[in-house]
This record gives structure tokens, sequence and C-alpha cells, in this order.
């Protein structure tokens, strides 16, 4: 794999990211199709909250949430 360095004064704050050229191509189609959702401030509360809760390991796997379906539907 062919590996390329980018000069700082190039890069400036952020990171830089080499990609083939068909499959940024590619990116920009996909782009396209999918739309870009902000979240609502209550949605904003909602998602740190969930945040909060994976980290105290307040989750359910969803291993057992698929097993438990299945038993449901036999």
């Amino acid at each position: 794999m062919p590996v390329i360095t980018i000069p700082k004064k190039f890069a400036g704050k952020d990171d830089l990211v080499v990609i083939p050229r068909r499959e940024y191509e590619e990116f920009l189609e996909l782009k396209k199709l999918i739309p870009v959702v902000k979240p609502t401030r209550e949605e904003k509360r909602i998602i740190q909250r969930g945040e909060r809760e994976i980290q105290r390991g307040q989750y359910t796997a969803w291993a057992k949430i698929k097993h438990e379906l299945a038993r449901r539907r036999n």
C-alpha cells in the first residue's frame, strides 16, 4: 500500500484522509441520497442521556433482546 505524507502546512488543524478518486466519487453520490438530519434540542438531550446510560452499563445487549423476541413469537 502506498504511503503519502501530507505536510503540516497543508493539513492545518484537521486531519487529512487520502482515498482513491473512484471511492471519493462514490461517496459524493451517496451523500446526495442521504439527507443530513440535525437533531432538535430534545433529541440531543435524549441522546446524551442514552450515552450516559451506556457508560454506566445500563443497557440490554442486542443478542438478549433478539433471543427474548424470538421466544415471544413461538
